[in-house]
């Protein structure tokens, strides 16, 4: 059976990959709609990715006996004003995301919940990769600047890197 105090961190990151999610699929439908196929292609295997990372966190908390929540989630509020700053939101969400795991990590082990703690190990290397990815498509975008070629592109290029990033992660 799940501590109290672990169950309700647990559930509270269900809401974190619930929410990211989201603003994965608010970016992609940007994307798309503004023309960035590859972007958009990146975007949406990105949501679908952060809605797995939900899932695994549910049927976790529901195994160890406890019971999973699913909350209300806030509309993602995003900066829409170039593809650069959309990057940037995005990193700037995955080291949040990074933070309430450590947050989570942190409860495990003065909860003296080995289990969790283990289970959340997963999470904590996810982690790395989802900073690492963003930062790697941040550094390319600062590359391309402001030419439109390489924007052409880098768009081009990110319906090849979501699979190479999502494979990464597998």
């Amino acid at each position: 059976m799940l501590p109290e105090i672990i169950q309700s961190a647990l559930n509270e990151q269900i809401k974190v990959e619930a929410e990211s999610s989201q603003i994965y699929l608010a970016m992609a439908s940007w994307a798309e709609i503004k023309g960035f196929e590859g972007i958009a292609t990146f975007m949406f295997k990105q949501s679908d990715e952060e809605r797995a990372h939900m899932l695994k966190l549910l049927k976790y908390v529901n195994q160890r006996g406890g019971e999973a929540k699913i909350s209300q989630l806030d509309e993602p509020k995003l900066d829409y004003t170039s593809f650069k700053t959309l990057f940037r939101q995005l990193y700037e969400h995955e080291v949040r995301v990074s933070e309430c795991i450590n947050i989570l990590v942190d409860i495990a082990l003065k909860e003296k919940d080995y289990a969790t703690h283990n289970f959340l190990q997963w999470y904590v290397s996810e982690q790395i990769e989802e900073e690492a990815t963003a930062k790697v498509i941040l550094d390319k975008i600062d590359l391309i600047g402001d030419d439109k070629g390489g924007l052409y592109m880098f768009d081009n290029d990110m319906k090849n890197f979501s699979s190479t990033a999502h494979n990464i992660v597998q």
